[in-house]
């Protein structure tokens, strides 16, 4: 079929979210499949539906595949997608990768790579963390050397999300002196097929393989593929660890305010909300949520009004960590001796969704800048304290 992008622009909220609702009561895919393989499947398909029909990318500019949506819609559309507990992206490239290229990115770039990132043809990871290099971004030691019109690069990345399944990679890579530190970093787009990349899958606690090591054995990268000047790739990260601890971070708050709807459910199908201390830790969880929610969209208004959302987003993303965590442990609490099953035990049946959950979020606080990197953000960029150490 054809691929159709409706101009909604002037549509009302009330109707805009008339239009999606029934988009959604006649394409719902359902849930999940859990089997890996399966469920990768599953996600590119649904991605794929929603670009089809238009219905994805409601920020990005219609020429790019977006919708193009003003801000009360972006809003409706975040939330009628959180309520209808719709699947999540197989991987988190449109709300992170995708913005970078936007602003960043060359013509050719956007029309080479951002429709098969949108309709999830092709799967990206980004190449961000080294093994010496996690929360001092700045030291990454990938060395990037432009040779006759293409870059030789050569280096180890670790931590890499969906690096398996990925087709692409956003890469930062050292083209300075090793001194030079975030004023000598490039930013490249990495095909994971080329010669000398291997990606070695790295097992987490919850028994999922979604991380892996990246090995670059002089891998070329063309010039043509460099996001913006070289040597000024820090730019370009602001711009991809700024969207992922803000937008993307925003529609997973909303997603939490039903999250924390199952929660109670659970305490109430155990018998434990008659509990004033479990009475109480809800009370805090819900709060909790609803916090979330009002500082994402205090983030996300930023963004929308074409502001680079800046060190507040550290508040977001230390915010969602630790509201992650404490969620989980809360529901690990309710379970009781249930939560000593592993979550493939099938006695766990629907509830093994919580104790993945916790499993997956004792990393919250390490991804995409640890609570500690945090926290020096905001003390030194908000609160305006002083730095006892060296600031890229």
């Amino acid at each position: 079929m054809g691929r159709v992008i409706p101009d909604r622009v002037g549509s009302t909220p009330a109707e805009f979210g008339a239009e999606l609702r029934a988009f959604l009561e006649e394409h719902h895919p359902g849930r999940a499949p859990r089997e890996r393989t399966a469920r990768l499947a599953f996600l590119r398909a649904w991605q794929a539906t929603l670009f089809d029909h238009g219905w994805i990318a409601p920020a990005w500019p219609r020429r790019w595949g977006g919708m193009d949506l003003p801000a009360p819609l972006r809003a409706v559309y975040h939330r009628e997608m959180a309520l209808a507990r719709t699947p999540v992206p197989p991987t988190n490239a449109v709300g992170i990768v995708g913005p970078t290229l936007l602003r960043d990115g060359t013509d050719a770039q956007r029309e080479r790579y951002l429709r098969p990132m949108l309709r999830a043809d092709e799967l990206w990871c980004q190449g961000f963390s080294e093994p010496d290099a996690g929360s001092d971004l700045a030291a990454l030691r990938t060395r990037a050397l432009l040779v006759d019109g293409e870059y030789r690069v050569t280096g180890r990345k670790i931590w890499s999300t969906n690096a398996p399944v990925a087709r692409r990679m956003l890469l930062l890579a050292r083209t300075g002196t090793a001194e030079s530190r975030a004023r000598g970093i490039t930013c490249l787009v990495v095909d994971m097929t080329a010669p000398g990349v291997r990606v070695h899958p790295l097992r987490d606690m919850a028994g999922s393989a979604m991380f892996a090591e990246i090995e670059l054995d002089d891998v070329v990268v063309p010039v043509g593929d460099r996001i913006g000047e070289h040597d000024d790739g820090w730019r370009s990260a602001r711009v991809t660890l700024g969207n992922e601890r803000s937008t993307s971070l925003t529609a997973a708050a909303l997603r939490y305010q039903r999250v924390v709807t199952d929660l109670v459910r659970l305490a109430r199908e155990r018998g434990r909300t008659g509990e004033p201390s479990v009475r109480q830790e809800l009370a805090r969880t819900i709060t909790a949520a609803r916090l979330l929610e009002l500082n994402g969209a205090r983030v996300l208004s930023r963004v929308l009004a074409g502001q680079d959302p800046g060190p507040v987003s550290s508040l977001n993303r230390l915010q969602h960590a630790e509201f992650e965590q404490h969620l989980h442990e809360l529901a690990l609490r309710l379970l009781g001796a249930d939560a000593m099953l592993a979550p493939t035990d099938p006695r766990l049946a629907e509830d093994a969704r919580w104790v993945r959950g916790y499993l997956r979020t004792r990393a919250s606080t390490i991804g995409a800048g640890t609570s500690e990197i945090q926290r020096n953000t905001i003390a030194e960029k908000v609160l305006g304290l002083p730095t006892d150490r060296e600031q890229p």
